[in-house]
């Protein structure tokens, strides 16, 4: 794995309404901003681009249970379930990307995202000279699922941080199964402290405290 300037850091879905005490909670959720807040303040350091997902639901979708989708409702535009986890720390110049606006889409996927100004996530990834990303964030079977394989169709390099995800697994064993189906689509597994004995590279650290 080769960190450098195209390698971009994408975190997912890291909202109130995932984390523990939110309308989608999920186990956990809640740990994977300590090891995320360390890499992107990292990345941010190094002149790399630090990108945040959300779920930006309208109230009525058919996303939701109530309309025939799967899930209760959950991080509607507006509301403080939508809003970040209060812990988490994006570095100035982040770039923050919304996804489920359509009532009719799902859109799982960070790459069915736009920025506030209409940009797509493949777009804005091209305009920044990315060719690999760093993935974390929420849920490991679901929007990190859907994203890592989005990117890895699209040709990039993606590398799952998995200390730094959390999955619903609505039927036990789901995460695992999807970490195994993210590895076979030719994403590559590390824990964050890992990437530095990875990289190979002393300047490349994500353990200290940032």
């Amino acid at each position: 794995m080769n960190i450098g300037n195209d390698t971009a850091l994408l975190i997912v879905d890291v909202q109130n309404d995932f984390c523990p005490g939110g309308a989608l909670a999920i186990a956990g959720g809640d740990r994977v901003v300590a090891p995320l807040n360390r890499l992107a303040a990292h990345c941010a350091a190094q002149g790399m681009p630090v990108l945040a997902s959300r779920d930006w639901h309208p109230s009525r979708t058919r996303h939701f249970r109530e309309y025939g989708g799967a899930w209760p409702p959950h991080c509607v535009q507006g509301t403080p379930g939508a809003e970040f986890h209060p812990g988490l720390r994006l570095p100035a110049g982040s770039v923050v990307l919304s996804k489920g606006s359509d009532p009719e889409e799902d859109s799982y996927s960070a790459f069915d995202a736009v920025t506030e100004d209409g940009r797509h996530l493949t777009d804005l990834l091209k305009e920044l000279g990315v060719r690999r990303l760093l993935i974390g964030g929420l849920a490991t079977d679901y929007c990190v699922r859907c994203t890592v394989l989005d990117a890895c169709r699209a040709g990039l390099a993606a590398t799952v941080l998995t200390d730094a995800v959390a999955g619903v697994d609505v039927a036990p064993g789901d995460s695992e199964r999807a970490l195994a189906e993210m590895a076979l689509a030719g994403a590559q597994l590390c824990r964050t402290d890992e990437l530095h004995q990875r990289q190979g590279a002393a300047g490349f650290s994500v353990t200290s405290n940032l």
